[in-house]
C-alpha cells in the first residue's frame, strides 16, 4: 500500500512534555517544524533519518517552553518563522526571520496545504494549524482541558470563543495538542472532546468564566 502524502510527526520533548510536530509532503519531501523548543536537534535527527528537508518553523504561540529552540533551528535551517500577527511583538528577537500571519491564510509546504487559524485566549497571537484534517491545537485546546487564561496576556472571554471556532471544526477532526498532559492518549477529536471535555461544554461566556477562572 502506497504511504499517505501527509507526513506528520509527533515527537514529545522536554520537561513541561512538550509536542514538536514535523508536518509537510512526503513525496516531496519537505516539511515544517512546529514549536522548535527543548531538543530540536533530535527533532532535526528525526526529519533526517525520513529523508525529509525541513525548510521552516511554525509557532504557535511565544511562550518560552515553545520557542526557546529557534536560535539552535536557525542555525541549521534556512527558513522562515511563521507567527500570528498578533503575536510578533513577543518574537522581537528573531525579527528579521519573522513571517506574521493573518487567521484563514495557508501555507504551502510541496503540496501540503496549512491554513493557520487565530486562537487567542492563551495568549493575544495563539494561533491552531489545520492540515487535511488535523488539527495541531498548541496550548489553545488540550484533551479533556484548555490552555491557562491567567498568564500575561491571557484572555479568558477570548478563549471562550476560540474554543467554540474550533468545536466546529467538524467532529472527525484529530486533535494534535501542544502538550502531553493526558493519561489516556496523545491524540483526540473535536467530536471526542465536545463528548467529553468540560471547556467545551459550558453553555455560555458566563458560566465558562467561572470555571476558568476559578470564580
Amino acid at each position: 500500500m502506497k504511504e499517505p502524502r501527509l507526513y506528520l510527526k509527533q515527537l514529545e520533548v522536554g520537561p513541561m512534555q512538550n509536542f514538536v510536530y514535523l508536518i509537510g509532503d512526503r513525496e516531496k519531501r519537505e516539511c515544517v517544524m512546529v514549536d522548535p523548543a527543548w531538543d530540536v536537534k533530535s527533532v532535526l535527527d528525526v526529519a533526517a533519518k525520513d529523508d525529509m528537508k525541513v525548510t521552516g518553523a511554525l509557532v504557535t504561540h511565544a511562550h518560552f517552553d515553545h520557542v526557546n529552540g529557534l536560535d539552535d533551528f536557525l542555525k541549521d535551517v534556512k527558513g522562515k518563522i511563521y507567527c500570528q500577527k498578533d503575536e510578533a511583538e513577543f518574537l522581537k528577537f528573531w525579527e528579521s526571520d519573522l513571517k506574521p500571519m493573518e487567521s484563514g491564510e495557508k501555507l504551502a509546504v510541496g503540496d501540503t496545504e496549512i491554513t493557520f487559524l487565530h486562537t487567542p485566549g492563551h495568549t493575544p497571537g495563539s494561533q491552531c494549524f489545520l492540515v487535511q484534517g488535523k488539527l495541531v491545537s498548541g496550548d489553545t485546546l488540550f484533551i479533556q482541558a484548555c490552555g491557562r487564561c491567567d498568564m500575561p496576556g491571557g484572555n479568558a472571554e477570548q478563549m471562550y470563543y476560540s474554543l467554540k471556532r474550533l468545536s466546529e471544526l467538524g467532529d472527525n477532526v484529530v486533535l494534535y495538542p501542544g502538550h502531553n498532559y493526558s493519561d489516556d492518549a496523545t491524540t483526540s477529536t473535536i467530536g471526542q472532546e465536545k463528548r467529553s471535555n468540560p471547556y467545551l461544554q459550558t453553555p455560555n461566556l458566563e458560566t465558562f468564566l467561572k470555571f476558568r477562572m476559578g470564580g
